[in-house]
């Protein structure tokens, strides 16, 4: 694939930056600058803002919170950061941080296209990269880094779950309505090859803007396809626009909806009737266990009446586990974290002793779920019913499969 103009730019900042990067003495052990500092990264005010947000900077203030908020007498800080959904202005604001701010690990809900060059810098600075929410597999695929650990959803497990299911109902004629940037892309790709490799067919696809408005040539053409599937490679306002658009327009009167990037703020704003019995694959919902409970009550009084969906329920475990490991190692530094996280297994409200994957894929289980019919939803986001766990094993892409060569030297 060709590169993109502005990857192209990006990297052109990367290699300029390298003659003004921070010093490269390392420190071996206690706390660099005297302050554990943590970037939260993400859309603040654009079409991803709803998925991570200010949501996600609540769940890591929590999550500092609840640790005690310093390490051994070191405060622990909290920075946020608007990427806008852009390449360029992430890759300043890493460099910013990490050079001239003392920043010690970012966590990131970027785009991909954004995650991409951020995840550069971060490798070039050893320092920690956190994502909990950016959704392309290719981070711990061909693009993995020894740096990097992925905490949610990618594209690769959900599209995996989310064929599997509706081939076994004979559904095996599919349509894709695709964001126009890396994210959608691979999202499309890794659902094709489930579907053709199970007998499918893929008639179709359309690709649109990211941050889109009207859907209704897009959602005209794949009326017009015949296909038994419309999926959704979108998220954010874009598939909540998609699928409000469908209804009205009758589709999912005719055919099947699959939602590739649901989460559970997106099933509130839509609302219960459009998307009643939808299956899905999600990574976590709130109200699981007596313990995913608890911490929904209390992340729903710390903003303002809202549930945590996947992306801000994986960030507060993402800043925990990393925070445990700067305690567990008596460093910050960068590489030192990272290999101690990767040696202890994640316990918290939602995952109980989850191993996280030399590629850096934390390998939890998913689960298998139906959205409610609104007569049967009887509380405020009562919105699931949970009707399988999805193995970690037979979830996230196996070993054997993989191009990353952190896995080969295992």
């Amino acid at each position: 694939m060709r590169p993109s103009a502005a990857y192209v730019a990006i990297m052109a900042i990367l290699v300029s930056a390298k003659s003004i990067a921070a010093p490269t003495l390392v420190v071996a052990q206690g706390i660099s600058g005297d302050v554990i500092k943590i970037g939260v990264m993400n859309d603040q005010s654009g079409p991803y803002s709803d998925n991570c947000g200010l949501g996600s900077v609540i769940a890591a203030r929590l999550a500092i919170s609840d640790f005690g908020r310093a390490i051994n007498g070191k405060n622990i800080e909290l920075i946020v950061a608007d990427d806008q959904n852009k390449p360029d202005i992430g890759v300043a604001i890493a460099l910013r941080w990490l050079d001239n701010e003392g920043v010690d690990a970012i966590v990131g809900c970027s785009a991909s296209s954004v995650a991409l060059g951020v995840q550069d810098v971060m490798r070039s600075r050893k320092k920690p990269y956190l994502l909990a929410g950016t959704a392309a597999a290719f981070f711990t695929n061909e693009r993995c880094s020894p740096l990097t650990t992925q905490w949610a959803m990618d594209t690769y497990a959900l599209a995996k779950a989310t064929v599997k299911s509706l081939l076994a109902r004979r559904l095996d004629t599919w349509f894709f309505v695709t964001v126009d940037y890396s994210f959608g892309k691979v999202w499309q790709a890794d659902a094709t090859n489930f579907i053709k490799s199970a007998g499918g067919k893929v008639v179709g696809s359309v690709l649109h803007p990211l941050n889109s408005s009207d859907f209704a040539s897009v959602l005209v053409t794949a009326q017009s396809s015949g296909a038994k599937v419309v999926a959704l490679a979108n998220s954010g306002a874009d598939f909540a626009n998609a699928l409000k658009q469908a209804e009205e327009f009758g589709l999912t009167q005719k055919q099947q909806l699959a939602p590739l990037g649901l989460m559970i703020n997106q099933t509130h704003s839509i609302g219960l009737k459009p998307l009643q019995n939808v299956g899905l694959t999600t990574t976590f919902y709130w109200d699981r266990t007596d313990e995913t409970r608890a911490f929904a009550k209390r992340y729903e009084a710390a903003f303002d009446g809202r549930i945590p969906n996947e992306a801000q329920a994986s960030t507060y475990s993402a800043v925990m586990h990393y925070l445990k490991a700067i305690a567990a190692a008596q460093t910050d530094e960068g590489e030192a974290v990272v290999r101690q996280m990767k040696n202890t297994p994640v316990n918290d409200f939602e995952m109980k002793n989850v191993s996280i994957r030399a590629d850096g894929q934390v390998m939890r289980p998913l689960y298998a779920a139906r959205i409610k019919a609104s007569i049967e939803s009887k509380y405020p986001y009562d919105y699931y019913e949970i009707t399988g766990t999805i193995p970690a094993e037979d979830a996230w892409r196996p070993a054997a499969e993989s191009t990353c060569n952190l896995l080969k030297t295992q």
